[in-house]
């Protein structure tokens, strides 16, 4: 497919709401930008990205690969590329000079990692930024409300600010801003078009040629991860940053279980001497992967979760649970490790339950 849209030239400009950029759908290595495939260890490159697919898991199909810059978005056709564009994509993705900003990493990571050998590396997952911006202003998480990616398009601190100026008439603005900011979908009706789509016929991202709408809705999925990350950079101190890293890269391994205690996986972030000389001393988080015997999940989980939530009501610790994708069996535990071993006392309680 021809490029969505033609670009005049290279912008440096970080805001995608001031226009939008050329979409390339890439089904070779050679048709990546070389920052990207060979990453300087001397110039940090920061992504939006994301990826789609049929059930994406480890048992899934990764179908497309999603990649922002500021000037041009690539969808990385994975279907006709192959192990060989993704072999070339390897690298970035497990390096350490390439930021990947990107919505609740977890079954991406998932994916990457069983159906590619790639550990995803070096993430800022915008879902738990959130969380934590909203901690370090003083307002609390009730568990279980992860904000959501279309959630996320509509906060005002985020992205629409000036389509909202724009709606009380304070802003008069030109045709391309304006598609721009519907594409960031104050409703995104066409995401949940897709959605809908999705829900009638699964296999609906492995088909060939891409049609415009799955170029459109794949694009729009990365289009303002890079604003949003600004924004976001603007408000989180150097603590919550620290935290940042440790739970990105604690959440690309949670569903990624192996037998050899994730070895092989890049180190977790260590906290930085300036904060350890200023005597701001955290608690170390980890990652708590219980075995849950046959039978026993529905204790663990209650009548209508009822169970579930009142132990992550009682710690402050993430829980997680594989669901119907998997891997069965096992409760994922992230957080302080004081708070991880005091959830896994309650789960294992719930598992004597008869």
């Amino acid at each position: 497919m021809a490029d969505a849209e033609e670009d005049d030239g290279k912008s440096l400009n970080h805001d995608p709401l001031l226009s939008m950029v050329p979409i390339h759908v890439v089904t070779s290595a050679s048709q990546l930008p070389s920052e990207f495939l060979d990453p300087s260890p001397v110039k940090q490159l920061i992504i939006g990205f994301d990826c789609e697919g049929v059930d994406l898991c480890r048992h899934g199909t990764l179908c497309i690969m999603q990649i922002a810059f500021p000037d041009a978005i690539y969808l990385v056709d994975v279907v006709q590329g192959g192990d060989a564009i993704m072999t070339a994509c390897k690298p970035a993705l497990e390096s350490n000079n390439v930021v990947k900003v990107i919505h609740d990493c977890k079954r991406d990571s998932e994916a990457l990692y069983f159906q590619f050998g790639i550990k995803l590396h070096n993430v800022v997952d915008t879902q738990i930024a959130y969380s934590l911006i909203e901690e370090q202003e003083g307002r609390k998480k009730s568990p279980d409300n992860y904000i959501s990616f279309v959630g996320l398009l509509a906060d005002p601190q985020y992205c629409v600010e000036v389509f909202l100026k724009w709606i009380k008439g304070g802003l008069h603005l030109g045709k391309d801003t304006l598609e721009g900011f519907f594409a960031a979908g104050i409703s995104y009706l066409e995401k949940q078009e897709v959605r809908v789509l999705l829900r009638q016929d699964p296999d609906f991202w492995t088909y060939r040629p891409l049609s415009e709408q799955m170029v459109r809705a794949a694009a729009d999925d990365v289009r303002f991860l890079l604003h949003i990350y600004h924004k976001m950079m603007e408000k989180m101190n150097e603590r919550t940053l620290w935290q940042l890293a440790v739970r990105g890269a604690l959440y690309c391994r949670c569903f990624c279980i192996n037998d050899n205690d994730y070895v092989d996986w890049p180190t977790i972030p260590q906290m930085p001497e300036n904060l350890v000389a200023e005597g701001d001393i955290m608690e170390e988080e980890i990652l708590s992967v219980l075995n849950v015997p046959p039978g026993k999940m529905g204790c663990i989980i209650g009548r209508r979760g009822a169970s579930i939530l009142s132990i992550k009501e009682s710690c402050n610790a993430e829980i997680l649970i594989g669901g119907a994708k998997g891997p069965p069996n096992k409760v994922f535990i992230i957080g302080p490790v004081k708070q991880v071993r005091k959830a896994e006392a309650m789960l294992r309680g719930r598992m004597l339950d008869v």
